[in-house]
């Protein structure tokens, strides 16, 4: 494999880590620095002329920095003669702005997708992206992986004879019968109705959750106001314990505080994002829910793999894990 190289950007370099280790390459080298007015600049240290480059970088906070260090990675690639260049993109920023919501406002995704595409970059990596119709914005080959074959394989290996899956909306629904599918669980579902452009408040729940333990799957935590309000009113309706799990664990603005006072039991994300200073500070401490990190680094690893020897990367969408694939 000396014509793959592998480099890491700067806001998740312990996952690149992890991804290289699986697949048995060190990670490229190159250096990340800034101007004093604050410009990136980026210098590719080893040679790459004619090698297949993977860029491993989350445009998670600050999205606006790391998402300008992407781009200024691939035109340095572009510029040294690499074969191809693949960035692949743990976590998608700017994906929820993926339509119009009011008149008057952009579709953000879209031109993230247009400068990324624009940049040099020949094909993109992204999971469980918060709408796959992204997919579409890029006029590259974009492969849509899924946090759920490892999810399930986390969660097959427990006792879940008294688990339901929850959802925690109604636009949530289709990820959380898929769950339940593989799982083999009963599905509820928590019906909202929205006050304002600001407040949602759960009316009923369809289903039967009483003396249950609960699972409820979503792409992100964000602000954590949607699972926070839909697992106090699964206790109301006498869930015996809730678990969360998440694809992206972004915990921005009021999500430690709202967390602190949910009543959650568990939450399990994966390490597309770095756990910010205060959901550290929460996941070490005694109150709060537990936190569990469960890495996603063999299954882009094998990704990686499948993409630089052109072998079928749909199969890693299969959540079957007695297939003997080695990510699992």
């Amino acid at each position: 494999m000396r014509d793959l190289a592998i480099f890491s950007g700067t806001s998740n370099s312990q996952l690149t880590k992890g991804i290289c280790a699986y697949i048995g390459k060190e990670v490229a080298k190159a250096n990340v620095d800034h101007f004093p007015d604050g410009e990136t600049i980026v210098k590719i240290i080893e040679d790459v002329r004619g090698k297949d480059c993977f860029i491993v970088q989350s445009t998670c906070p600050p999205v606006n920095d790391h998402l300008m260090e992407l781009l200024i990675f691939v035109d340095c690639l572009v510029r040294a003669s690499a074969n191809s260049i693949t960035a692949v993109l743990p976590y998608f920023g700017y994906a929820r702005q993926d339509r119009k919501t009011a008149g008057r406002t952009p579709i953000s995704a879209k031109l993230v997708a247009n400068l990324i595409s624009i940049a040099g970059v020949d094909r993109v990596v992204v999971l469980d992206l918060h709408a796959k119709q992204i997919e579409g914005f890029f006029d590259v080959p974009v492969d849509n992986l899924t946090v759920l074959p490892v999810f399930v394989n986390y969660f097959i290996t427990k006792d879940l004879s008294n688990y339901i899956v929850l959802s925690p909306d109604a636009g949530n629904m289709k990820k959380a019968s898929e769950y339940a599918q593989e799982l083999n669980l009963e599905m509820a579902v928590v019906d909202k109705r929205r006050i304002n452009g600001e407040t949602a408040e759960a009316i009923n729940l369809v289903g039967d959750v009483n003396g249950k333990d609960v699972l409820m799957f979503d792409d992100m935590v964000s602000t954590a106001g949607t699972i926070c309000s839909a697992s106090e009113f699964a206790r109301k309706k006498g869930a015996k314990s809730i678990h969360v799990a998440a694809a992206h664990g972004v915990f921005s603005g009021p999500a430690p505080d709202r967390l602190l006072s949910s009543g959650i039991d568990e939450i399990i994300v994966s390490d597309t994002i770095p756990l910010n200073k205060r959901i550290k500070e929460l996941a070490e401490g005694s109150k709060g829910p537990k936190i569990k990190i469960i890495s996603i680094a063999k299954l882009l690893g094998e990704a990686i793999l499948r993409i630089y020897e052109e072998r079928s990367v749909s199969i890693l969408l299969k959540s079957d894990f007695k297939t003997g694939i080695r990510y699992l």
